[in-house]
């Protein structure tokens, strides 16, 4: 397969003062923290949000490998639910000196265009922000960061600008051109 330019932009907050929070959607949204760690359940998150968006470097990960990242100090998964369906996720990760990478952050497919991602954007920030008030020995947030690419879907970068995320670096990389994996293999159309 041929090679594809990839642009990749990193965003942050530096204050709790700059999030800007989105209006919650209509309907019974919920958000909770899934507060045992799962790998099962993570790796279905991961898997149905990013199958269609080419997240592929977790796919590969053992079940001890999930588990080992899960159970580091402070990873939090925050999963927005639409009537008891689970419709897209943030994973927080600490970094040193109080910076918190929204690591992971997306809807699954038929969630979209309804309003939740903002409303769990502004949510997961905001867990951010706070991150150390659950985790005592974490240093307290001074900066909340996160990245997307042109792979990701076409509303993500004014979701995160209308959140207050303020565009710090910009690189372009090629990679090759890789077939959707979707949740599972063939999920989504070529």
């Amino acid at each position: 397969m041929p090679n594809i330019a990839v642009t990749t932009w990193s965003l942050e907050q530096t204050a709790p003062t700059d999030l800007l929070p989105a209006e919650p959607p209509q309907g019974d949204v919920r958000i909770r923290r899934a507060e045992v760690p799962s790998p099962e359940f993570s790796r279905y998150l991961y898997a149905s949000v990013g199958g269609d968006i080419l997240w592929t470097d977790r796919l590969s990960w053992t079940y001890a490998q999930w588990r080992e990242h899960l159970e580091r100090p402070g990873v939090e998964t925050w999963v927005a639910y639409d009537r008891g369906t689970p419709a897209g996720y943030a994973e927080l990760g600490p970094q040193d000196d109080g910076v918190v990478e929204i690591a992971y952050f997306g809807l699954i497919p038929a969630f979209r265009g309804r309003r939740i991602g903002g409303h769990l954007l502004s949510y997961g920030a905001a867990r951010a922000w706070d991150l150390a008030d659950r985790w005592p020995g974490l240093t307290d947030t001074k900066r909340v960061w996160l990245h997307t690419c042109s792979k990701d879907g076409e509303h993500a970068m004014d979701n995160y600008q209308r959140r207050g995320f303020k565009l710090f670096d910009t690189k372009v990389e090629e990679e090759a051109e890789a077939p959707t994996p979707g949740p599972w293999p063939g999920a989504y159309p070529a």
